[in-house]
């Protein structure tokens, strides 16, 4: 415990970690909230009900764009250390570097838990406001986003800890290459590059393959709540994907920080 009070006391006392737990909410807020106000039911046909839109997903878009800010709070969470030359300070007071990396891990997750969720519950409000004056009303066959809803509660909880994992997946990192600029770089690349890798993919089968091992798109699909049978990977199993690629990144960080001088 004294290592995660440790731990605490340097992010909240950094005021760069509030500004991106602030960016956090606020990006996906107003992302999601400008998705949901972008669509409207004015091209369905015969009825809105034909559009098949997923206005719960909708509503979370601003997630796909909140996670560069929680990302770089992953990173800086580490690599910050090392540019400031403050891990020899940190070592010298937590010589377990397990447990030094342990704490690290367990409060930057809890900081990006509580932003997303705060991003997350303020798209689903931004939704139930703006989707029914775009023609996405219960009698249309589209009831408004609520955490009643079993599939809605899912993609609420599920990007949550979407957010959650991207954190840990850049503190790894961070841990495993030492730099601020190669580690942002490192995880944005794999944020964003690799849904565009699997666009510009011509085989059918090979593009199915990338959106099923890719970290975005799988986790992403945890979201969905209409047409499940057509996703290339189910909700759970898509967030276990992101899982795999954080826990692989802590890892490797933590096997790096352990047998590498400091």
């Amino acid at each position: 415990m004294r290592a995660i009070r440790a731990e605490w006391t340097k992010l909240r006392t950094l005021p760069s970690s509030w500004w991106l737990l602030a960016a956090v909410i606020a990006v996906t807020v107003a992302i999601g909230g400008a998705a949901a106000a972008a669509v409207t039911t004015d091209q369905c046909y015969p009825t809105p009900a034909d559009c098949q839109e997923d206005t719960v997903k909708l509503s979370l878009t601003g997630v796909w764009a909140g996670q560069a800010a929680v990302a770089v709070l992953g990173a800086l969470a580490m690599s910050g250390e090392y540019g400031t030359g403050t891990i020899g300070a940190s070592l010298t007071a937590v010589p377990r570097r397990g447990r030094l990396l342990t704490a690290k891990a367990s409060v930057v997750g809890a900081l990006a838990l509580a932003a997303g969720a705060l991003g997350v519950l303020g798209s689903l409000l931004v939704g139930r406001l703006v989707l029914p004056g775009n023609g996405f009303t219960a009698e249309a066959g589209y009831p408004p986003p609520s955490l009643t809803d079993g599939p809605t509660l899912r993609a609420a909880v599920g990007s949550m800890v979407y957010l959650g994992l991207i954190a840990l997946l850049a503190l790894g990192v961070a841990a495993l290459v030492r730099d601020t600029a190669g580690a942002i770089t490192t995880v944005l690349a794999l944020l964003y590059a690799f849904p565009v890798l699997v666009e510009v993919v011509s085989s059918g089968k090979w593009r199915e393959r990338l959106q099923e091992w890719g970290p975005v798109s799988a986790g992403m699909a945890v979201q969905a709540t209409r047409n499940l049978d057509r996703l290339p990977i189910g909700p759970w199993p898509g967030l276990g994907v992101l899982a795999a690629y954080a826990a692989a990144a802590l890892l490797a960080g933590g096997l790096a920080f352990r047998f590498r001088d400091a």
